[in-house]
């Protein structure tokens, strides 16, 4: 009864404006610049009328008077065309901008960052702490199965919802990338390349060394020898939980451990984190090395070697580098 009461009063009000000189009134108002001196954000929640919008557009300090706002929205049938979404509104935006702004559909995006190299439990806090997100995180994917990538999403999407996206996204670009595999690729399976890349991904932040350290790898393999990476190691030590906080010790290495490639040979059971589509790559188009061992090399990437004895030079160069770092 009182719905139905309001909607004779506006609609006899509006005819009473449309004849008469409050038509001007209402019309110079909804013209006018509105209250907010900086651009803000407003969310529209689904299911909102036109009276619940305008009182959110007063408490946010975008009208000044609600019943102009819902007036002039009747008056020109805009009520029935407001969209829900997140919408950013400028700066003294008018009564007649806002309306248009609402119903355009065209929703502020937002976007999150999953950087190459998070481990799965890192990748999703990044999502469950993403403002404008709704829901619980419940699925939970394998190790290694998200793929690092800038993703955008809007107000309300579900936390679950994206996190589907970035799974199909990473077998998507596993499937396009195994097609490319060369004839005699030593790896046997799409999962030993999500392995092998995440623990590549882990090794170097240096882009263009991606396909030598894959390339040493995947020559160990092919002659049986253990692999002997430490970020294997520190996810052994934390089980994917993030940065061990240390330098790897003696002891470290001799963890029992089936991600200890120091012990183990061939592959760990899993991947060791999210790798990128760049470190895919390298491990699908490897560089033309005959190289078994590599090493940091000071400046941030690494120097490799065929032999050990070569290696075992390049240890203690890097062994004199640390030394003299930790004497300044």
């Amino acid at each position: 009864m009182k719905r139905a009461f309001s909607f004779l009063f506006m609609t006899a009000l509006i005819g009473l404006i449309a004849v008469g000189g409050g038509f001007y009134y209402v019309k110079k108002e909804a013209l006018a610049p509105g209250l907010n001196v900086e651009p803000l954000e407003i969310v529209i929640d689904q299911g909102l009328g036109v009276s619940a919008i305008a009182n959110r557009l007063k408490t946010a300090g975008v009208v000044k008077d609600p019943l102009i706002f819902r007036i002039w929205a009747r008056y020109t049938e805009a009520h029935t065309k407001l969209r829900a979404g997140e919408y950013a509104v400028p700066a003294k935006a008018s009564i007649i901008q806002v309306l248009n702004i609402l119903k355009s559909g065209k929703t502020i995006v937002r976007k999150l960052t999953i950087a190459e190299g998070l481990s799965v439990t890192e990748a999703l806090m990044v999502v469950q702490d993403a403002k404008g997100l709704s829901g619980e995180i419940t699925n939970i994917p394998d190790e290694g199965w998200l793929l690092p990538e800038t993703y955008h999403y809007s107000f309300g999407d579900s936390r679950n919802e994206l996190i589907d996206r970035m799974a199909n996204e990473m077998g998507e670009a596993l499937s396009e990338l195994w097609a490319e595999r060369p004839k005699d690729f030593v790896l046997k399976d799409i999962k030993s390349v999500l392995v092998l890349a995440s623990i590549v991904e882990k090794e170097t932040g240096v882009a263009a060394e991606r396909p030598k350290i894959a390339a040493v790898f995947l020559n160990r393999l092919k002659r049986g020898m253990r692999l002997q990476s430490d970020p294997t190691v520190v996810y052994a030590l934390t089980n994917g939980g993030g940065a061990l906080g240390r330098a790897l010790t003696r002891e470290d290495w001799k963890v029992d451990s089936p991600y200890n490639t120091y012990k183990i040979k061939g592959l760990p059971p899993s991947p060791i984190a999210n790798p990128g589509r760049a470190a895919i790559e390298a491990v699908i188009h490897p560089a033309k090395t005959d190289a078994l061992y590599f090493v940091a090399d000071g400046t941030g990437g690494h120097v490799f070697a065929k032999s050990l004895k070569q290696h075992n030079r390049n240890v203690r160069k890097w062994r004199k580098i640390k030394r003299q770092r930790s004497q300044n």
